[in-house]
């Protein structure tokens, strides 16, 4: 049994990783029939209609790859309204990591933890976007566990995103992506309360609120690594801009946009891209990428949300196309001449799954073959009949390029029931080479780190 955890307490109640076989099969809140026992083993790589799945298929260490050419037809099942059912954590329910990795609270008690940031100086820069501020935790004795944390600035508007800059050991700046505006804060290492007023830098982002199949209100924000560019992401005001009163706000969003790091010479950077949620730089080869929500309304797998490079001038096809030559059958014959340009994404998950923050393990802590390869959240479905997401994956890459498989790294935050207990959003490496994994639905942010033989 695992030791209830108490608000605003840090580093406590851990658990070690899990492997080997995993039989599941249950009677869910979340399906119309009962859910078929399937043998799923880590290690495994799930293709084809497998590679669907449901969170009854995850466990950690489980891999999958879809193609285009796996794509369901559209309205090939209804498309339904399966919003999480969120409880409290369960006694003895605790998130699952590969075999030789412990899972412990890092911090709990926050209030809608969504993207979190290390500073230099190992901190770490929580976007609570509900009460609208970051905040800090601050490790005070050099133990790995926060022993402080602080409200850094407050007043915001929906933030999200945060960057340092200059890139590098030594920030001058915060930059904080509200979801209408980018704002910097005046900052040097080891800052607990923003020292200056908010200096606005980009005041046009157009903004979002929290609607139903659109509405994405999210920006996210990085920087290059020479620090020349700052690249900002803005989804789609609609699902697919289906109706002609949207067609003029869509016109600056389902974008990522480019700017200079003092908020001009604005460039779109790359189009089509429903909602571009998380954004990182690879660090090794200095490569934008991104992790998409992609649109709903055409049935439980279409269409997969995914996590790629983004190529400078590319088109994602969004709202038109798909996935490549897809054409949505909501704009049935509409932008002929776009067919063979549009951009299809490196690694497609499935579909849904409501992928948001992403980063690169930087750290020196965890096996080898983990060094420099990306990992994504995945918030969860709500337009899904059998749930999927509500984990966090791995994005295997060789020399800086994404395999097309992920892989299940974080799981368990549902329910055998189907009820959802748990919702990733933010992860980011601490110093210590741990991965941290901010969670809204409990208001925790969990460490993952490493202990088996490397």
């Amino acid at each position: 049994m695992k030791p209830t955890i108490p608000l605003r307490k840090f580093g406590v109640a851990t658990i070690t990783g899990v492997s080997g076989l995993l039989l599941v099969g249950c009677l869910a809140r979340d399906t119309t029939s009962v859910a078929v026992a399937q043998n799923v083993v880590p290690g495994q790589t799930l293709t084809g209609e497998a590679a669907r799945g449901d969170w009854t298929t995850d466990a950690p260490g489980v891999r999958r790859h879809i193609t285009p050419a796996d794509l369901a037809a559209p309205y090939e099942t209804k498309s339904v309204d399966n919003g999480a059912h969120i409880v409290p954590r369960p006694e003895g329910a605790w998130p699952k990591a590969p075999a030789g990795f412990t899972v412990e609270a890092y911090a709990t008690g926050l209030n809608n933890p969504r993207a979190i940031v290390t500073a230099p100086n190992g901190d770490i820069f929580v976007a609570e976007s509900g009460p609208n501020r970051v905040r800090i935790l601050h490790d005070s004795n050099g133990d790995g566990k926060p022993g402080i944390d602080n409200i850094f600035a407050e007043g915001l508007r929906q933030p999200f995103g945060i960057a340092f800059y200059p890139p590098g050991p030594k920030p001058q700046f915060v930059y904080v992506a509200n979801t209408d505006s980018v704002v910097r804060f005046p900052y040097k290492n080891g800052d607990l309360k923003a020292t200056g007023p908010a200096e606005t830098i980009v005041d046009d982002i157009s903004g979002g609120g929290r609607l139903r199949g659109g509405g994405h209100w999210t920006r996210d924000i990085a920087f290059s690594k020479d620090g020349k560019k700052m690249w900002v992401s803005v989804g789609s005001r609609s699902n697919v801009d289906e109706n002609p009163n949207d067609h003029e706000v869509e016109q600056r969003r389902a974008r990522i946009f480019e700017f200079t790091p003092d908020g001009k010479n604005e460039r779109v950077y790359a189009s089509g891209i429903r909602n571009p949620v998380g954004l990182a730089v690879n660090p090794r080869t200095g490569d934008l990428w991104t992790s998409v929500n992609e649109r709903d309304g055409l049935g439980d797998h279409l269409v997969p949300d995914y996590v790629t490079r983004v190529k400078d001038g590319g088109f994602y096809g969004w709202p038109w196309y798909y996935i490549g030559d897809h054409q949505d059958p909501r704009h049935k014959d509409e932008h002929p001449e776009l067919k063979g340009k549009v951009s299809v994404p490196d690694v497609l998950l499935q579909s849904h799954s409501a992928s948001l923050d992403l980063t690169f393990y930087t750290g020196n802590k965890f096996p080898r073959t983990y060094r420099g390869d990306a990992f994504a959240s995945e918030h969860g479905s709500w337009n899904r009949a059998r749930r999927t997401g509500y984990k966090v994956i791995r994005v295997p890459q060789k020399n800086g390029v994404p395999t097309g498989e992920y892989e299940d790294f974080l799981t368990g935050f549902v329910t055998p029931e189907g009820d959802v207990w748990g919702r990733p959003v933010g992860v980011t490496v601490a110093n210590d080479g741990a991965l941290l994994v901010s969670d809204d639905a409990s208001g925790t942010i969990w460490r993952v780190a490493y202990a088996g033989q490397k």
